[in-house]
């Protein structure tokens, strides 16, 4: 049985502007600010700072996704996740909350508590189960390229044509999805911006966004803070790439993307005001 979300899942003005995902890690261990959320006071603060700074959908994460990342099983996640999750949304309510997890169950107990999206990094591949479960709550589902997992994604960065294989790999993804009835409708497409990929291979797939524009389904990009930045901008500190990822944001802009996920909201609302005023029409 299908179970409808009476509440619209899309932010207001989808598809005519470049929507704001914001990070919010509920994890000691998250590469950019993992354990600084770590009270309901600042949760709140921060869902608050987003709020009035632009936001469009908040991502909450209880498993970090980094290179190196322990996995640290549903039921931690789901303790980590639900109580905030919870509290998010009964002093905002109308706030769209995405989950990022690649665990069925996880997906499951949150979207019964209230929760809008699922964000995959793995698209279906870690847990083919949440395919069932994000069909069954009929909601916006981000199907996501990587390879392997945390621990090894890094010595996965072999392709023969980066473009052509991370293409593939979404074709097949999407087509697992559609057959476990998840509406097209409800499909958005990341290519995995840091997943399982070396610098000159980001790049190539940044240079080349209108690849994956066949599909005729929504495009995230998430490259706020991530190492290949680092590389270009020779800056180890996560928190100091945020020049950085208003580059990438512009450029999503110019491209027509339809989200990125971001950790500083507010800068990237301000220069996606004047990035969407110019490449927009």
């Amino acid at each position: 049985m299908q179970i409808i979300n009476k509440k619209n899942p899309w932010p207001k003005g989808w598809g005519q502007k470049t929507s704001i995902m914001g990070v919010i890690n509920l994890t000691p261990d998250s590469f950019s600010d993992g354990g600084e959320l770590n009270s309901s006071k600042k949760v709140l603060d921060q869902v608050n700072h987003f709020l009035s700074n632009g936001v469009d959908v908040i991502d909450l994460g209880a498993q970090s996704t980094r290179p190196g990342a322990e996995e640290v099983g549903s039921n931690i996640e789901i303790n980590r996740l639900i109580p905030y999750l919870k509290l998010i949304k009964s002093e905002y309510p109308d706030v769209l909350i995405s989950i990022d997890t690649f665990n069925s169950d996880v997906a499951y107990e949150a979207l019964l508590n209230g929760a809008n999206w699922i964000n995959d990094v793995t698209g279906g591949r870690r847990d083919i189960k949440i395919l069932d479960v994000v069909a069954k709550f009929n909601c916006p589902f981000v199907i996501t390229h990587s390879r392997g997992n945390s621990q090894n994604m890094n010595q996965l960065s072999n392709y023969q044509n980066v473009l052509r294989d991370v293409k593939g790999s979404l074709d097949n993804l999407i087509n697992n999805a559609l057959e476990k009835n998840i509406s097209k409708t409800n499909i958005i497409v990341d290519p995995g911006i840091g997943f399982s990929k070396d610098l000159n291979q980001n790049l190539e797939i940044l240079r080349n966004l209108d690849v994956f524009k066949n599909w005729n389904l929504p495009i995230l990009i998430g490259a706020s803070r991530k190492r290949f930045l680092g590389e270009i901008m020779n800056e180890n500190n996560p928190k100091e790439r945020d020049i950085g990822t208003l580059a990438v944001s512009c450029l999503c802009s110019q491209f027509n993307v339809d989200i990125v996920r971001v950790h500083n909201v507010k800068l990237n609302y301000q220069i996606l005001k004047v990035a969407d005023k110019i490449y927009r029409k």
